[in-house]
């Protein structure tokens, strides 16, 4: 069986920056207290991660929370993510690099799956990491969502049909 891998991020991708109104899905944010501060959710968007985590997937955390996503995030959203690992941002700050982009070029090599979705707000506005997915080609799916709306239905869609192809 091919080794398919989701990274994701947190903040601005399952949990959006300041959201009003209604979510892409037309129903209202649900609010949850995460341990150390309120966030926003789609349970719409977590019952769509919970099932294609339920799938034949590697799930990993790549997001400033680290440790915290899967002690704190998950139960308040109900998010299956308590097992998931997540990646260091071990140095972070300390070179020119973007520390995510050094974490998931390190686990990729380290696993090598065979496919790789990323999706962080973020990686719209890092060319580095756009130069990385390129090289990388038909294995790597970026997605970058709005970070006031996260993960909309569509990107979501993108990523269950790109993790339900054949790479090659």
């Amino acid at each position: 069986m091919p080794l398919r891998t989701l990274y994701l991020d947190v903040d601005g991708v399952v949990c959006p920056f300041g959201p009003a109104g209604h979510n892409g899905w037309g129903t209202p944010w649900r609010r949850a207290d995460a341990g150390l501060l309120p966030v926003a959710f789609a349970p719409e968007l977590v019952a769509g991660l919970n099932s294609l985590a339920a799938a034949e997937l590697r799930c990993v955390w790549l997001t400033s929370w680290e440790e915290l996503a899967p002690r704190y995030l998950c139960p308040a959203i109900g998010l299956d993510g308590a097992r998931w690992p997540y990646l260091r941002s071990e140095g972070a700050g300390s070179g020119p690099g973007w520390w995510k982009l050094d974490a998931i070029q390190d686990d990729v090599e380290r696993t090598a799956p065979d496919a790789v979705v990323w999706v962080d707000d973020q990686l719209a506005y890092e060319a580095e990491a756009q130069a990385w997915a390129r090289i990388m080609g038909r294995r790597v799916l970026t997605v970058s969502p709005d970070p006031r709306q996260g993960i909309s239905p569509s990107e979501l869609a993108a990523v269950s049909s790109f993790l339900g192809q054949p790479v090659f």
